[in-house]
């Protein structure tokens, strides 16, 4: 059986609340469940409601995004929920209302993935201040990496807050290392080379990413994009230590709001447990 760092008690940076959820997971015997919302959509009552029942219904942790005018990494289900949020006047500092309103009522890690431009045009330090007001576990920076991240490395330090980069197929071995390094919290595998949306298969890309970053060092290293159903939660969890669910959970809000939100979130849970060896 080949091993990894994760397969050893693994150190938990101080304070690191993304960390200690993944670890709590690990030592139930499962891969950590992580969901995904775009703040503001429909609106930000019920983006807090959705975060709170995901977090009663067996997710771990939770992403909030920033809408963006200009993503690059979304696909068309996110996309068209972000534009929804924006034409209805979301504002960048609803985002702390949204994680304060989340992490009030549950204990669940959350953080907060965004384009780093919405985070520059408030300055570094006061975003991540006010973050970690709000209770926030950190950010996920899809279009940052660590060469240029200096200010956020030193403000993440600082704060206690997790800084989550990623890391893809085409990433290089010396690349895969700096990113390992430099990340706190986990490591964002990418399973494709592409845009987000659900699939109906995760392709092998996936595990060598995964492999890739364990052997760099990373002791949390979690798979997104693509993933749509509790089979391929399962499938992932095999050899991941997190399951990144998005598309997904926004189609079921936009469908069905909270509730259906809630039963996706139930029936993710169930592929979660990992086999026993």
């Amino acid at each position: 059986m080949t091993t990894h760092p994760t397969d050893r008690p693994a150190h938990i940076a101080a304070g690191s609340k993304a960390a200690a959820a993944i670890e709590k997971a690990r030592r139930e015997g499962r891969a950590a469940l992580i969901g995904y919302l775009p703040a503001g959509f429909p609106d930000v009552r019920t983006t807090i409601e959705a975060g709170i029942a995901m977090a009663e219904n067996g997710m771990d942790l939770i992403e909030i995004g920033i809408p963006y005018s200009d993503p690059v990494m979304d696909g068309h289900v996110i996309q068209e929920a972000t534009v929804e949020a924006l034409a209805k006047g979301f504002t960048v500092p609803q985002i702390f209302d949204v994680v304060e309103g989340i992490t009030s009522k549950t204990d669940a890690a959350v953080l907060v993935m965004t384009y780093w431009n919405p985070v520059m045009r408030m300055g570094v330090r006061e975003f991540a201040g006010r973050l970690a007001a709000a209770g926030g576990a950190g950010l996920i920076t899809p279009d940052l990496i660590p060469d240029e991240a200096a200010e956020w490395l030193e403000a993440s330090e600082e704060l206690g807050l997790d800084r989550v980069f990623l890391v893809a197929p085409s990433t290089s071995p010396q690349r895969m290392q700096n990113t390992v390094d430099a990340s706190r919290g986990f490591v964002y595998a990418v399973s494709v080379m592409g845009v987000t949306g659900a699939r109906t298969s995760v392709g092998a890309a996936a595990r060598a990413v995964v492999d890739a970053a364990h052997h760099a060092g990373a002791e949390r290293v979690c798979v997104g994009l693509g993933v749509s159903s509790s089979a391929q939660v399962r499938e992932i969890g095999a050899y991941a230590d997190g399951v990144i669910v998005g598309t997904a959970l926004v189609a079921a809000l936009r469908d069905g709001g909270v509730d259906a939100v809630a039963e996706l979130t139930r029936e993710l849970s169930t592929g979660t447990p990992k086999a026993s060896a």
